[in-house]
């Protein structure tokens, strides 16, 4: 009985599909379709909830195929931007991308985790998209961290922004100080044309990738919106990994 109600489901799903996509055949065809669909439903009505199942499956394998499009489009960028900062192993195998706001609770939250699993995988190469989506607080924070690339420490910055309980100006610059930073070169670098680009990328990568918040994540053929553990972090590495053997 199970097996004839997956089937009528898939038929159902079947003949919406169909009628869906009839608008320019003719009239009676297609409210003969509708009727066939209609009698399905009315005959076996627990089979709604199966068909939705089915649907809802389709959906997210067809939204699962977009997003490796996508990668697949902006792989060299999202993995090998010569304007994107890069920790752990510039030469690894397994590109680790983040995209991160330095006022973002839940980035903090999970950088630590990122640290151990470049700390503990020398396969990996992590790349930061500065993503400063949470006003113009961040935008000065991702600009003085980008700026200080020019200084040999973007890593003691991004550290520093990130141990920060609010990144403004004064914050920022004041952790800039404490590395030891020439603050008045580092202002005039923060307004800089790579920057400018580097932040846009962000923005448009971003976008493509249907990404509405930070921390975000690509490894591999994977997305992760959110703030993820480090299990997972090191479950999509390991995915990774095995594809690309």
């Amino acid at each position: 009985m199970m097996m004839i109600k997956q089937v009528f489901a898939v038929l159902v799903v079947a003949l919406l599909t169909t009628f869906s996509t009839v608008a320019v055949a003719d009239e009676h065809d297609a409210s003969r379709i509708k009727q066939l669909a209609l009698d399905a439903i009315l005959e076996n009505p627990e089979i709604i909830a199966q068909a939705i199942t089915i649907l809802r499956a389709q959906d997210e394998q067809r939204q699962l195929e977009n997003v490796k499009l996508t990668l697949e489009l902006y792989r060299e960028e999202l993995e090998n931007d010569p304007n994107a900062p890069v920790l752990g192993n510039p030469d690894g195998t397994i590109a680790v991308v983040e995209f991160f706001d330095y006022n973002c609770p839940y980035c903090k939250r999970v950088a630590p985790d990122v640290l151990e699993l470049i700390n503990t995988d020398s396969e990996i190469k992590l790349v930061y998209r500065e993503w400063p989506i949470l006003g113009e607080n961040s935008v000065f924070a991702a600009r003085a961290a980008l700026a200080a690339r020019e200084q040999g420490k973007y890593e003691e910055m991004h550290w520093a922004l990130m141990s920060l309980r609010q990144a403004n100006p004064e914050t920022v610059l004041a952790a800039a100080a404490d590395l030891g930073l020439d603050l008045q070169k580092l202002q005039t670098d923060m307004q800089s044309e790579k920057i400018d680009q580097h932040i846009g990328m962000s923005m448009q990568l971003a976008d493509a990738l249907g990404f509405s918040g930070t921390p975000s994540f690509v490894i591999g053929d994977q997305t992760a919106p959110g703030a993820i553990p480090l299990s997972e972090m090191r479950e999509m590495v390991k995915n990774s990994k095995e594809a690309n053997e």
